[in-house]
């Protein structure tokens, strides 16, 4: 998989597939590429083979969850900065300190964006911004 240039992937990771779709649609809506992972073993499989600027995880999961996750996330790449969502309010300490940001979901439509933004350093291309031809 090539990415364009300048353009930053955003790796998702939630079992619910709505959520994803959600997801995908804002990022890709603001340039950035995405890719989503079903499972939080998929999601550190994806992680640990593709170049992400950023991942998103949910805290609650039915097979790891999001604070086991980005534990994993960040031994296998720990420059890549983690945002945690969840509906649950009450997080706790020691999974927010393994991530750099927290955004509940009630608050996705409007702080997931300008979270990934500032965590990935600058403004992704929008989406009318040229980008180069695939050869694929």
């Amino acid at each position: 998989m090539s990415n364009y240039v300048g353009r930053q992937t955003i790796l998702c990771i939630d079992d619910d597939d709505s959520v994803l779709g959600y997801e995908r649609a804002l990022l890709e809506r603001r340039g950035f590429a995405v890719l989503t992972a079903a499972s939080a073993r998929q999601g550190l499989q994806i992680a640990a083979v593709c170049a992400v600027a950023a991942v998103i995880v949910d805290y609650h999961m039915p097979e790891m969850n999001g604070h086991e996750v980005a534990s994993g996330l960040k031994r296998l790449r720990p420059q890549v900065p983690i945002v945690m969502v969840s509906s649950d309010d009450q997080i706790p300490e020691h999974a927010l300190n393994v991530v750099d940001a927290f955004v509940s979901k009630d608050e996705v439509p409007s702080r997931l964006l300008p979270v990934i933004t500032r965590i990935c350093g600058e403004n992704p291309p929008g989406p009318n911004t040229p980008q180069p031809e695939s050869r694929f």
